[in-house]
């Protein structure tokens, strides 16, 4: 009787750096291979959470790996690893024919993993993973040269244009109606999960945290640089905007980034000057319907900048059915407070250009157009 031979393959994992994962996920599925707390707290947009450890499981490896040696904080992570084998393998398995299914992936088993350094954790997932037939790609460095990809883009130069107005100027629905024309849009607001002023969060899920709104903020503005000039020698100027609404650098519980906040003060702001009464009848409209006790409780939180006597009187009113005058005391203190921001910028008269307009409507989008110099190649 022969005795019998086995082949082995070699193993065909390969790393990749952080610009050919970012264009390698639009295509395949990304597994975030982190515990379930690290990827909770912010991850890669998209990636799907497949972890090798529990949060108990990563405390008790890094426990040893620091207090006992390497070898037995490895022999620890693969008795939790062991059993949970066949789960992962069958829960990739599962992802990779859905994203097929939906036309995100070619028929390859194709996948993209990643960990936190693009060490260990992620080695030993995409070991098993090419074992069972999945061709997979592991990002050099991990999630933290995401960050810092994330990080170093809003330190660059972007074309922005800033979408201004007081309260209830219908900024946001200009900027989708501006979407729809083909220009290259950012919403921050719907990024931070909030509407900027004290009733912003009324209504709208939990905000991410700091972390991951700059997560979603970086993969926005890269799917909206190809709308830029291919041309890197192209004259200042001449590239293709990105429009955004002009924003306090803190949206509820999440800052704007400062590097891309400082890019945003020095650049154009296309101001839409609209009536009082035509604002007001705005947000009437937009704002009205929400639950009361809510609009309460959010004017009380501004109280001590609102002043007593209209914060008492803006509650009464409200209490009362009339939400139009409550409005307009809060309409008067936003306007005041937008208009101080608005001028703390460094030459405001160059960047600052004001558009008459008579009312609110997404059609304004188009008279912003014709005021930007090269509307013709938005």
């Amino acid at each position: 009787m022969q005795p019998l031979k086995f082949k082995f393959v070699l193993v065909a994992i390969q790393k990749i750096t952080i610009e050919q994962f970012l264009i390698y996920r639009e295509t395949y599925p990304v597994f975030d291979v982190r515990s379930p707390g690290e990827y909770g707290h912010a991850h890669m947009p998209g990636a799907i959470s497949l972890p090798l450890f529990s949060d108990e499981e990563r405390a008790a490896v890094g426990t040893a790996y620091k207090q006992e040696s390497r070898e037995q904080a490895i022999k620890i992570g693969l008795d939790y690893f062991g059993p949970k084998m066949r789960k992962m393998v069958e829960s990739a398995e599962e992802h990779l024919a859905g994203s097929t299914a939906a036309g995100r992936a070619e028929p390859e088993k194709i996948i993209l993993a990643y960990c936190w350094r693009g060490g260990m954790r992620s080695s030993a997932v995409a070991w098993l993973l090419d074992l069972y037939g999945f061709k997979v790609y592991t990002l050099t460095g991990g999630y933290k040269s995401f960050r810092r990809y994330a990080l170093n883009l809003f330190k660059s130069p972007l074309p922005l244009n800033i979408v201004g107005g007081f309260t209830g100027s219908g900024k946001t629905e200009t900027l989708k109606e501006m979407e729809k024309s083909g220009a290259a849009v950012i919403d921050l607001e719907q990024l931070a999960s909030h509407k900027g002023s004290a009733f912003g969060n009324i209504g709208l899920p939990p905000q991410p945290t700091q972390e991951m709104f700059e997560n979603r903020l970086c993969l926005e503005l890269r799917m909206k640089l190809p709308a830029l000039t291919a041309d890197q020698d192209a004259a200042p100027g001449s590239q293709r905007p990105i429009w955004i609404e002009d924003e306090s650098q803190r949206i509820g519980l999440v800052n704007i980034p400062p590097d891309f906040w400082k890019t945003m003060r020095s650049s154009p702001v296309y101001f839409m000057d609209i009536p009082f009464e035509e604002r007001l009848q705005h947000i009437v409209e937009e704002y009205g319907q929400l639950d009361k006790e809510k609009v309460i409780a959010a004017i009380g939180r501004i109280s001590s900048r609102l002043g007593g006597l209209e914060t008492k009187n803006a509650i009464q009113f409200l209490e009362a059915g009339n939400t139009t005058e409550s409005f307009r005391i809060l309409l008067k203190y936003y306007d005041k407070w937008y208009l101080k921001g608005l001028h703390n910028r460094e030459s405001l008269n160059s960047l600052l250009v004001k558009v008459a307009l008579d009312t609110v409507t997404p059609l304004n989008a188009h008279k912003l157009f014709d005021q930007y110099p090269r509307h013709e190649n938005r």
